[in-house]
């Protein structure tokens, strides 16, 4: 069983990281009710508007951004148990996890009940222009009884910076099936690469599960049948100021 996290720039490859993910069979996608009904937090894009990708400037060229390496640690992701995949032209990386399961539940260690994956990406780009996070989409497959509470969050940061863009999303059992989440950015909260350097992206990533019932069991995994733990990162591009 594994699951994978995608990142896509936008234009032409982010394009090619939507079109990599259709040859997928998948199961239909339910959206899981959220804690009172509301919106997650920040909000998901509307259904009409899913996949249309605000960009904040012109893009550099594509073919001279590079996804150059990635280092990993963490409880969802511990030596030896995330592998990747570069496309040909070396702009959508593909990770898989073969180890990022929470659970939740009477017999089950309270060590099982959060994991996180640190994830260190080395972008190479031309100079003159910068990027930022602006939104995630998750999709994944959970099994919640009455009275757990799941919660996915991300926070990502670029090396040397201490700003944070931060996307979190929490609904609530009872829900059994798959789920594709859109997490959008406030644009208030949002941090750009460096200007006239290559940016090294931080992904802190995490799902955990809480119980307000003794005896109520949980589980955030990946779709037996499609390899569905996905992250799709989307990527905003400007020029450089100064």
């Amino acid at each position: 069983m594994k699951s994978a996290l995608i990142f896509g720039l936008v234009g032409s490859v982010l394009g090619a990281a939507i079109d990599r993910d259709g040859e997928v069979p998948t199961r239909t996608f339910i959206f899981p009710d959220f804690p009172g009904g509301g919106q997650p937090g920040p909000t998901r894009l509307p259904e009409e508007k899913r996949g249309h990708i605000e960009i904040g400037g012109p893009a550099p060229d594509p073919e001279k951004v590079q996804i150059v390496g990635v280092t990993y640690g963490g409880t969802g992701c511990p030596s030896g148990t995330v592998s990747h995949v570069l496309s040909d032209d070396r702009q959508v990386m593909t990770l898989i996890f073969d180890k990022y399961v929470a659970s939740i539940g009477p017999d089950v260690p309270v060590t099982e009940n959060r994991k996180n994956c640190q994830l260190n990406v080395n972008l190479r780009y031309p100079g003159g222009f910068q990027f930022s996070i602006f939104s995630a989409d998750y999709r994944g497959y959970a099994s919640l009884e009455k009275g757990v509470t799941g919660t996915q969050k991300s926070t990502y940061y670029f090396s040397g910076q201490t700003q944070q863009t931060n996307t979190q999303t929490d609904w609530k059992g009872p829900f059994t099936g798959d789920f594709l989440l859109h997490d959008q950015a406030d644009s208030a909260s949002t941090v750009w690469s460096p200007c006239g350097e290559n940016g090294a992206l931080n992904i802190n990533s995490q799902v955990r599960l809480a119980s307000a019932e003794r005896a109520a069991r949980g589980v955030i995994t990946n779709d037996s049948l499609d390899a569905s733990f996905k992250q799709i990162v989307h990527f905003r591009w400007q020029n450089c100021t100064s």
